[in-house]
């Protein structure tokens, strides 16, 4: 079984995902389905067919998410003594090599990453290139437009309210 490493944060949106599957969704598709055996001959009833649909959908989820979850690993950096070392959970400023852009990066388990928001998953190869390093060491990720160097200018451990601050965790 592979484990799932998860922040507090991750770990509780997943919970919250479960249990609207479960207590909402599931009950309304049971409602729609039997809405749709009530019309009668479900042979041809499109409104039976996507409920159904929507149900093997919803299922499915609910698997995941549970199987997820029963194999979770929750690192919580705020039990950890702040330093200037990048680990799991941190929050870090890099600083473009080349071009001086800075961008902001937590990171996070691969299921809650979302470059959007400014988290990317620990095995990504910018992250991977980081953990373990420290503030002011430079590495190179390989890119598909070629290798780019980075210097870590800051590493926090922040929550996630405060890791994204919109301006400067755009995504490649």
């Amino acid at each position: 079984m592979n484990r799932h490493h998860l922040t507090p944060e991750g770990y509780d949106k997943l919970v919250a995902e479960l249990r609207n599957f479960k207590e909402v969704v599931r009950p309304q598709i049971v409602r729609d389905i039997e809405e749709a055996r009530a019309h009668g001959d479900i042979s041809e009833n499109s409104e039976y067919e996507d409920a159904k649909e929507r149900q093997a959908h919803c299922e499915g989820r609910i698997a995941y998410l549970e199987n997820v979850l029963a194999a979770s690993e929750i690192v919580d950096i705020t039990k950890l003594s702040p330093s200037s070392r990048v680990v799991f959970g941190t929050t870090v400023l890099l600083a473009d090599s080349e071009s001086g852009d800075e961008r902001r990066w937590r990171i996070v388990g691969e299921i809650e990453a979302d470059l959007d928001k400014g988290s990317i998953s620990y095995v990504s190869p910018l992250a991977k290139a980081i953990i373990g390093r420290e503030e002011g060491d430079e590495v190179t990720v390989p890119t598909p437009q070629g290798p780019r160097r980075w210097e870590i200018v800051e590493v926090a451990y922040l929550g996630p309210d405060e890791a994204a601050d919109g301006d400067d965790a755009a995504a490649d």
